[in-house]
C-alpha cells in the first residue's frame, strides 16, 4: 500500500544520508560507475521534500546493471521494473512501500542524466524558482495527498519548464 504524499521541511541531515550511502554504493559496485550524483528535492538545499533520497548513477551502458541486481539486493535494495522507462534501471530501500532510497541508473551523460542535472542545478541557483517549486509542491500534496501518480504527474509541467530554461541557458 502507498503511504501518503507529506512534503516535510528541507532537513540538513538528507546530504548525509546521501554521503552515506554513495560510500556504501561504491564499496558494492566498486569502480564499475562513472559518477553518483544526489538529485531530486532532498539534494537542493532550502526545499521541501518527500523525504526520499534519490541518488543517481551513471554507466557507460545500462547492460551493465544486470549483474548488480543480487549485489545491490543484499544492501537492501530491490530491483522495481519500470517498462515504462526503459532508460533507467530502478531500485528502492527502506521499508515502507516507497522506500527511503530511491536509486536511479541512467547512461552517463544522457539524455535523463542531464536533465536531472540541469533541473537540480537550476533550483539551486534561482532561489525564487526554488521557492515557487516548494510553494507547488505543498498544493500538490494536498490536493492529491493520496495519489502519489497524480502527484508526481502533476509536477511534470513545471519539471519540464525549468529544464527548457535551463537548456537555454
Amino acid at each position: 500500500m502507498e503511504t501518503s504524499v507529506v512534503i516535510a521541511e528541507y532537513n540538513p541531515e538528507w546530504p548525509l544520508r546521501f554521503q552515506r550511502e554513495e560510500r556504501i554504493l561504491r564499496e558494492v559496485l566498486g569502480g564499475r560507475t562513472i559518477a553518483i550524483e544526489h538529485i531530486g528535492s532532498t539534494s537542493v538545499e532550502g526545499l521541501g521534500a518527500k523525504p526520499t533520497i534519490d541518488i543517481m548513477v551513471g554507466v557507460e551502458e545500462l547492460t551493465e546493471v544486470d549483474e548488480w541486481v543480487e549485489p545491490l539486493r543484499r544492501i537492501g535494495y530491490e530491483h522495481v521494473v519500470h517498462r515504462e522507462f526503459p532508460s533507467r534501471r530502478f531500485f528502492r530501500k527502506g521499508q515502507w512501500r516507497a522506500g527511503t532510497d530511491h536509486l536511479h541508473i541512467y547512461k552517463y551523460r544522457g539524455l535523463e542524466w542531464n536533465n536531472n542535472i540541469l533541473f537540480r542545478d537550476y533550483l539551486i541557483k534561482h532561489p525564487e524558482v526554488r521557492r515557487q517549486y516548494d510553494q507547488l509542491k505543498k498544493e500538490l500534496a494536498e490536493k492529491h495527498r493520496n495519489d502519489r501518480a497524480a502527484y508526481t504527474n502533476a509536477k511534470h509541467p513545471f519539471i519540464t519548464d525549468i529544464i527548457e530554461k535551463a537548456k537555454r541557458g
